[in-house]
């Protein structure tokens, strides 16, 4: 069994583990000879290292060790810790395996999130608050929040009834579509007009060259539960 960490250095008795930097991925060979994946951080840090190595041949198993400051992906599969998984591992207990939706935006991919409504501006705003004692946690997600809240009250019905504004976030999936919101994610496509346009994947912003995007299913990732 072998094992590959990304993102942070793990040593754990009787597992061959290998650690590396996200940074490391594009110049690392034989990457579908591991078993597992650790992925150490946050939600846009899982989608990622997902780019890279949802192609090939042998998928492995993705083992998540949530320290970002939301986490979504971890608490949707309510994701234990590490170290429990490590131990069945070792012990070579059986480990329980969910599967999770991928979705492709163009050429990106993302796991839960995309638009470019009130959820980018939070987003770019958070970015800018990282720094200080706001580097870490939540606390600038929090801020952010409160000094938009004006805008998104004012502007959200508004962005909701644009052909040309969308925001998915698929853990609220029993609201299947409201206006330009998105729950459920079904194939479709939305003409932006501008041929440079920044989005939100993830929590992560991105920028997109071209005014059309088309959004697909991409299949799922096996993620281990514990």
């Amino acid at each position: 069994m072998k094992i590959l960490s990304i993102g942070k250095e793990i040593r754990y008795k009787n597992l061959d583990i290998t650690s590396i930097e996200e940074s490391e991925l594009t110049s690392q060979e034989n990457l579908d000879i591991y078993d597992y994946v650790i992925i150490n951080g946050g939600d846009g840090t899982i989608r990622r290292v997902l780019r890279h190595l949802h192609n090939l041949n042998f998928i492995p198993r993705f083992i998540l060790n949530p320290v970002g400051s939301f986490n979504v992906v971890a608490k949707i599969h309510r994701i234990p810790r590490i170290e429990s998984v490590l131990q069945k591992l070792a012990d070579n207990e059986e480990i329980q395996i969910e599967k999770h939706h991928l979705f492709r935006l163009n050429d990106d991919l993302f796991l839960f999130s995309a638009g470019n409504m009130g959820d980018l501006q939070h987003i770019f705003l958070s970015e800018t608050f990282r720094f200080g004692w706001l580097e870490k946690g939540i606390g600038r997600y929090i801020l952010a929040l409160l000094f938009l809240l004006p805008a998104h009250i004012v502007m959200t019905p508004f962005m909701l009834l644009s052909k040309r504004r969308f925001f998915i976030f698929t853990p609220l999936r029993f609201i299947k579509k409201f206006g330009s919101f998105y729950g459920e994610v079904n194939d479709f496509s939305i003409d932006l007009l501008n041929e440079y346009n920044m989005l939100e994947l993830d929590g992560d912003i991105v920028v997109v060259h071209g005014a059309h995007i088309t959004i697909k299913r991409a299949g799922n990732v096996p993620i281990v539960k514990g």
